[in-house]
């Protein structure tokens, strides 16, 4: 059975909803999803898991939040090249721009992405949960 973990920061709750979602797509497509928060999350475990999605909300100048989750991403994406990953996050402001320089950071990393980043303005809404689970499945 295939291993995924879905590594999110979240403050309002938007990004948890994707994150939750996620696994929910994972598990119901016969793999293992496993939901980890910044702090249980580092690169000795991305060895452990067959695909990884990370989630976080764009800050301030549209950027990752820099206190718990970027280090700790920072930390891993030395370890990303041929890995099978997945982005995601929510937005209230800008067009999506620290989505576009994260990808492009994960891809100069060599990892795998399965699809272009995911995001949603605000909390998810039915449809966006339904891409969320899809992006589940797309890690299988």
């Amino acid at each position: 059975m295939s291993k995924i973990a879905v590594v999110y920061w979240s403050g309002t709750g938007n990004t948890e909803a994707m994150a939750n979602a996620i696994v929910e797509g994972i598990n119901a497509g016969g793999a293992e999803g496993s939901l980890f928060n910044p702090g249980e999350f580092d690169a000795s475990m991305l060895s452990s898991y067959d695909a990884v999605a990370f989630g976080c909300p764009a800050m301030g100048a549209e950027q990752l939040e820099d206190f718990e989750f970027e280090p700790m991403f920072e930390s891993c994406k030395g370890s990303l090249s041929g890995k099978k990953l997945a982005l995601f996050g929510s937005y209230g402001w800008g067009d999506g721009q620290w989505m576009r320089s994260w990808e492009e950071s994960c891809r100069e990393a060599g990892a795998k992405l399965v699809s272009e980043g995911l995001i949603c303005s605000g909390y998810p809404e039915a449809d966006s949960l339904e891409s969320c689970r899809s992006l589940g499945r797309k890690l299988i």
